[in-house]
């Protein structure tokens, strides 16, 4: 190993010094901020907020201080179209009664897998990675779909927002704290031959308990009274959720598929893919990914948007993101002013841990240029309307090609092959495959 000398050191200062550039940057970066100091102006002028293919402006929602993006941008999918078919001006479906039934079917999830994994040692790093996080906000695709199909949706007006939904830090850090502690219990128990099942059900009420009080009881049916566009007045009464789904919602959500953009060397392509341990619902369909090249999922996006409905994705938000502005592009900071230059690509990003999916949003448009490829897309985003153009963002296409992982299109949109590797059985991935991030 080298050591850092004095001499070295000072070498380091020396050169420094002797750059005026740095030192202008310096006094920039200190006085206004890293990216500040290096936003590029020109990002802003070459990726407008106007699109060729434009689904719509409905008002943004907004997450607030938790991490439900993925809710939001599966619910704000079903909201585009209840706007649109039942002439409704604002309406948005409960994110808080979905996040309540995650959370209540992760903690079982978790200690199916702790009952599972019991006579494993204590140092193991699957346990271990179990044991990290019991649970937590994020998720994919395939697991909200769990919650819709066996839970259904209600109106946000029948079950609001609460703090702990709004801001679920607190109420995270206590559930970990009680499944950690349950963990143990059952392990413990498992391992002497004890009653599982039962104390499991005990462990069980004492969590639907704390959801209950933190985020309230969650409505079994449920009045709802409305009126539309045209000022008629609606009204359906001791309605279910899971029947409200079917009413205003209707969607089969098995038509739709998760393709994935994963360039590594460990996945090929027109393979279907799933993660252990990755899941929420018991009893519910695996998570599982169909990975095609990047030229191929924008295709598939774009034939969607065409079709008329919006797009649910995901990727790698926080990369080169000017949030205030709305925009996501490469240039939007001009790093080689302090000679710095980034050359991973996104495949070795992955494999070193620079990038993975980290959040949810919505495509709700697409620019195309007159051959139809893709020029800069129109993102609806889940954190109200302060930032970007109303809560709406732009993504150039080459950010797109860089940080975008994920997609959810129809079925009728692959291709037979596609379909057939989509339903083939699937390479199972460790816990910790960054396709197995959660959103």
């Amino acid at each position: 190993m080298t050591e850092l000398t004095q001499d070295f050191t000072q070498t380091l200062f020396d050169n420094y010094r002797e750059n005026t550039k740095f030192r202008a940057l310096e006094n920039a970066a200190t006085k206004n901020g890293l990216l500040n100091a290096l936003e590029n102006r020109a990002s802003h002028a070459e990726n407008l907020p106007v699109f060729s293919v434009d689904l719509t402006n409905d008002p943004v929602s907004n997450q607030k201080q938790s991490g439900r993006c993925w809710m939001f941008a599966a619910l704000n999918t079903f909201r585009h179209k209840i706007l649109t078919e039942f002439k409704l001006e604002n309406f948005e479906l409960s994110q808080a009664y979905t996040f309540f039934w995650d959370k209540y079917e992760k903690s079982n999830w978790f200690l199916e897998q702790i009952i599972t994994t019991s006579d494993l040692e204590i140092g193991d790093r699957k346990l271990k990675f179990l044991l990290d996080m019991p649970q937590q906000d994020g998720g994919q695709w395939d697991m909200v779909v769990a919650l819709f199909q066996k839970y259904g949706v209600v109106p946000k007006a029948i079950y609001p927002e609460s703090i702990s939904s709004s801001a679920s830090r607190e109420l995270d850090q206590y559930l970990n704290k009680i499944l950690r502690q349950d963990a143990q219990i059952l392990r413990e128990l498992s391992q002497a031959g004890g009653d599982v099942a039962t104390k499991k059900a005990e462990l069980l009420q004492e969590i639907f308990n704390y959801l209950a009080m933190t985020l309230g009881l969650p409505p079994q049916k449920f009045d709802f009274e409305y009126r539309d566009k045209d000022n008629v007045f609606n009204k359906i009464e001791n309605v279910t959720p899971q029947a409200f789904y079917d009413k205003f919602v209707n969607l089969k959500l098995d038509d739709y598929v998760s393709v994935i953009n994963a360039p590594t060397a460990d996945k090929p392509y027109n393979t279907s893919y799933t993660v252990e341990f990755l899941g929420n619902v018991v009893g519910s369909r695996d998570v599982r990914h169909l990975n095609v090249d990047m030229a191929r999922l924008k295709k598939l996006a774009i034939a969607q948007m065409q079709a008329g409905e919006t797009v649910w994705f995901g990727c790698d938000v926080g990369q080169v993101s000017n949030r205030k502005d709305g925009l996501l592009t490469l240039d939007a900071y001009d790093f080689s002013a302090m000679d710095v230059t980034f050359t991973q690509n996104k495949a070795s990003r992955l494999d070193y841990s620079e990038s993975l999916m980290t959040h949810a949003m919505v495509l709700t448009g697409v620019d195309l240029a007159n051959d139809g490829k893709s020029l800069k897309w129109k993102v609806e985003n889940s954190w109200g309307d302060k930032v970007g153009t109303k809560g709406y963002f732009t993504a150039s296409d080459s950010w797109m090609d860089e940080y975008t992982y994920q997609i959810v299109v129809r079925k009728e949109f692959l291709t037979a092959e596609e379909l057939a590797a989509y339903e083939a059985e699937p390479i199972v991935l460790l816990p910790w495959d960054p396709m197995g991030a959660l959103a």
